[in-house]
């Protein structure tokens, strides 16, 4: 839904001939505050609209699917603790864009599955970092025209977010034989097998009786 909406609100500014730039945030004054809320869905060129679409579209999934008992808090309460955070540090600029929630949920995610120390997601951690890893160096002053203020922000914003937010970890599954009350001669599979490691089969003969058959296999040809 958040990335139709940012891409209905670009349509409406080339439909229509307008510029919502005003509505972005522009620090340390009241005016400015209402791109707190306002400011990520609205884009300054296609360019910029189509690289913040395929990256917030992949982290909210990752988001949705793996944290879902706190996706919704943490995009919220974030994306408003990050658009104050830049707010108050931010050149005198208007600050457009969905970049600071791309890196809020990029932070999110690398820190907090590092810190739950869950394979899954310390996997889901890797990676974001092997996908969006050089977006770091964008939480610095390296290129005009950009908001590293902002990015800066969101990134800061996901790491105490990471920190502070509980989670409901995915349940590590355990197979039988991992199991404290584990007992190897209770195993039906291994009951298949004798203490050489030799399969056993076993049928019921023609007068009613088990025929037990043992398979035993050679390691070489002077077995």
């Amino acid at each position: 839904m958040a990335i139709l909406t940012i891409w209905i609100v670009f349509w409406v500014e080339v439909k229509f001939g307008v510029n919502l730039n005003d509505y972005g945030i522009y620090p340390r004054k009241l005016s400015g505050l209402k791109g707190v809320l306002f400011s990520p869905f609205i884009h300054g060129s296609v360019a910029h609209l189509y690289n913040n679409t395929i990256p917030l579209a992949v982290l909210m999934a990752f988001l949705f699917y793996f944290y879902r008992s706190a996706a919704l808090r943490v995009l919220i309460f974030g994306t408003l603790v990050s658009g104050l955070l830049t707010w108050i540090i931010a050149r005198p600029s208007y600050h457009i864009g969905a970049s600071g929630v791309i890196y809020l949920l990029a932070s999110f995610i690398f820190f907090k599955g590092i810190l739950a120390k869950n394979y899954r997601l310390v996997a889901l951690s890797l990676i974001v970092v092997f996908i969006y890893g050089s977006m770091i160096w964008y939480i610095f002053p390296v290129k005009d025209g950009i908001s590293w203020e902002g990015h800066l922000s969101g990134f800061a914003t996901g790491l105490v977010l990471a920190l502070i937010t509980k989670v409901k970890v995915p349940e590590v599954r355990k197979y039988d034989w991992e199991r404290d009350d584990y007992r190897e001669e209770e195993d039906p599979f291994l009951q298949h097998f004798d203490e050489q490691g030799n399969f056993i089969e076993s049928n019921v003969g023609e007068d009613g009786q088990n025929i037990e058959i043992r398979y035993h296999y050679k390691k070489s040809e002077k077995d």
